[in-house]
């Protein structure tokens, strides 16, 4: 067969450059992700360590002969996206309707509070450091973003998922993730040249109108969609249109209604979770989401990390960043669960569930530097913040647990 050429590959095909990288990501990450089991710690921990070791920040692999450079990099961040998607999409599989009914004043709490305490620690953190006001609101932003999927896969791999901090902590990230995009919809339009009370007003009614479709969809048509896939006279008829619906989905919340994608697909596991193919798509899904996709968007947070770009003048306001991250989540989401009614070590376990940053903070940040109210030295702390949020989220959760059971076993 003939390689696919592609110019911006140096030492190489495209193709060809891309095999070789994705062959050394996954195994990477599997290597690193076993060892760090080993060392009774996530999979998912060395799977962004994986990450972090091939990425600029040390051996930087992209940028040697053979590998294909940024073109390559972005096919590994492209199958990321679809990891991540996945990754949601089992998860809310995994997350009982009725559970997550129940939770919603805890959900509900910790969501708004998980928005509101970041939101202005960050921005009076900005004024602290000299920030101007749109700046420091910026700031205040980024750190309000929340994203579970992390979360989500280390409590699978714990077994907590279906525990009531484990479905608490999905409803309280779906709650996080409205709140945040339509904050950033009117912030931007009020600073923005042209943004208008009108037009950001029709945005967010937008956004609750699509939403709302796109739930009824998951749960009263997806449900049906899959009785019909399973009688199609086709190979793995009832997998592929199940995926074609997530993926459809996925696109609507975002290019509609301008919500995350990874909500649709949450939504999209949430409503297939009611059908009686649940575990059979369950099967289907797992090995090539957690074999391919998954791991390469563990992987990609650190090849897109540069930890060497990092401002020198910038040490004090580095540490503070990271400080106020995992303080305002800690204080924001964890106080939210225990006035819902959480007692106090699981309202721990809902803050430290809410701690990691993930790609939803690097959307935001990278809005708020394309329309350049926020300047790009900063914007190389805010990804440091996000990298450090995403890796000492799986540790920290490991520990509330593990503290749990031992509480649990000596009062039993």
């Amino acid at each position: 067969m003939a390689s696919i050429g592609f110019a911006g590959a140096p030492g190489g095909s495209f193709f060809l450059s891309s095999l070789l990288t994705l062959a050394v990501v996954i195994s990477a990450a599997k290597v690193l992700g076993a060892l760090s089991v080993r060392l009774r710690q996530p999979a998912v921990l060395g799977e962004l360590a994986a990450g972090l070791l091939l990425g600029p920040s040390l051996l930087d692999i992209l940028s040697r002969k053979g590998f294909g450079g940024e073109p390559v990099g972005e096919v590994v961040h492209w199958a990321a996206e679809l990891g991540v998607v996945w990754l949601m999409f089992a998860a809310g599989l995994e997350t009982d309707f009725d559970d997550l009914r129940r939770a919603g004043r805890p959900a509900a709490m910790s969501g708004v509070l998980g928005v509101v305490v970041p939101l202005l620690m960050g921005w009076g953190l900005g004024l602290a450091f000299g920030l101007g006001g749109e700046q420091a609101v910026a700031i205040g932003l980024i750190l309000s973003a929340t994203s579970v999927s992390i979360s989500a896969q280390t409590l699978m791999e714990l077994k907590k998922l279906r525990s009531r901090e484990g479905v608490a902590l999905l409803g309280a990230a779906v709650i996080d993730d409205v709140l945040v995009v339509a904050l950033l919809s009117v912030f931007v339009g009020a600073v923005s040249e042209g943004g208008s009370l009108s037009s950001v007003s029709f945005g967010l009614v937008r956004m609750v109108v699509v939403l709302a479709i796109v739930a009824g969809a998951a749960y009263f048509v997806l449900p049906r969609l899959a009785e019909w896939a399973d009688r199609l006279r086709a190979s793995q008829g009832l997998l592929a249109i199940v995926l074609a619906a997530v993926l459809f989905l996925a696109w609507s919340v975002e290019s509609l209604g301008g919500v995350a994608a990874i909500t649709g697909a949450f939504l999209a596991g949430v409503g297939l979770g009611r059908s009686h193919f649940r575990h059979e798509i369950e099967r289907g899904l797992s090995p090539l989401a957690y074999a391919f996709f998954v791991p390469l968007f563990l992987v990609d947070i650190g090849l897109r990390s540069n930890a060497r770009e990092l401002p020198a003048g910038a040490v004090w306001f580095t540490i503070a960043l990271l400080a106020i991250a995992a303080a305002s989540k800690l204080v924001g989401s964890g106080l939210g669960a225990y006035f819902a009614g959480f007692e106090k070590g699981a309202a721990l376990r809902m803050g430290l569930g809410m701690m990691s940053r993930g790609e939803v903070g690097l959307i935001v940040a990278g809005v708020v530097v394309a329309e350049e109210i926020l300047l790009p030295e900063i914007f190389t702390v805010v990804v440091l913040m996000v990298l450090v949020t995403t890796m000492v989220t799986p540790p920290l959760l490991r520990w509330a647990f593990a503290r749990q059971e031992v509480s649990d076993a000596a009062a039993g």
